[in-house]
């Protein structure tokens, strides 16, 4: 899992090149304007809430000793759970409102990396395509909640909670390179088998959503690149997976 993992990785190297070359820009212009309006709204919510859920936390120390101390690590933490939940809740209202735009964009970049334009794709509406971000972002939702919860929990305990740090932070990575890759994924596969698919290469995933997340760290810039990136180095590594898989009849992947 490791290599595919760098693979992941890898594939943003020639993303920012291939958004400009095939003038793809103009495709995000609305999904960029989604990611904004939706981290803003999501900052200052979380803004306005993690000091209620440190108090939250220090008020079930019952005793006078330490109190002071255990309030300091009780705000420490809410903060930390409020930018976990308002990253997980972020990336999938982006990633499913901004599907029927990132269908397109998927799609050029595949009749780029094969030069067929024909291919016996699942057709499909804006309106299903908003579906089944939508279905697939709701379905990655509920898992990351439930597999977070518990590792959040993890983060009082002393020395354990830096690895649930590192751990935290793959799941999160994994279920963007996740939504990433179905862009690809709709139009050669059914709910169902997209999932398999994303399970079989989550190495790809993880790698894909790593740089998604370290994105989201940069002030400002980050969350207007962030969905350009990392869905146009998604397209490229899945369209090469379908092709190696014999999914793309007919067609061969040009060496870029």
């Amino acid at each position: 899992m490791f290599k595919n993992i760098l693979k992941g990785l890898e594939a943003y190297s020639g993303s920012y090149a291939l958004i400009s070359k095939l003038k793809l820009w103009k495709y995000f212009a609305v999904p960029i304007a989604i990611s904004v309006i939706t981290a803003l709204t999501i900052g200052l919510t979380a803004y306005g809430l993690s000091d209620n859920i440190g108090r939250f936390i220090s008020s079930i120390w019952p005793w006078d000793f330490g109190k002071e101390t255990f309030t300091t690590v009780s705000t420490f933490i809410g903060a930390i759970v409020i930018i976990a939940i308002g990253l997980i809740l972020y990336k999938h209202i982006i990633m499913a409102l901004s599907a029927p735009f990132m269908s397109p964009v998927s799609e050029k970049i595949e009749v780029h990396l094969t030069g067929v334009e024909s291919h016996q794709h699942r057709k499909t509406s804006f309106q299903q395509q908003l579906w089944r971000g939508i279905r697939i972002n709701m379905r990655n939702l509920g898992k990351e909640l439930l597999i977070t919860i518990p590792i959040l929990i993890l983060k009082f305990i002393p020395i354990i909670n830096i690895f649930s740090t590192v751990l935290l932070f793959l799941i999160q990575a994994y279920y963007a390179g996740f939504g990433n890759m179905d862009y690809t994924l709709e139009r050669h596969f059914k709910y169902r088998e997209s999932v398999q698919f994303v399970r079989k290469y989550r190495g790809i995933a993880i790698g894909n959503g790593i740089v998604f997340i370290l994105l989201l760290l940069i002030p400002v810039l980050g969350i207007i690149l962030v969905l350009p990136l990392s869905v146009t180095a998604a397209s490229l590594k899945t369209v090469t997976l379908l092709k190696e898989e014999g999914r793309l009849n007919n067609s061969e992947v040009q060496v870029l």
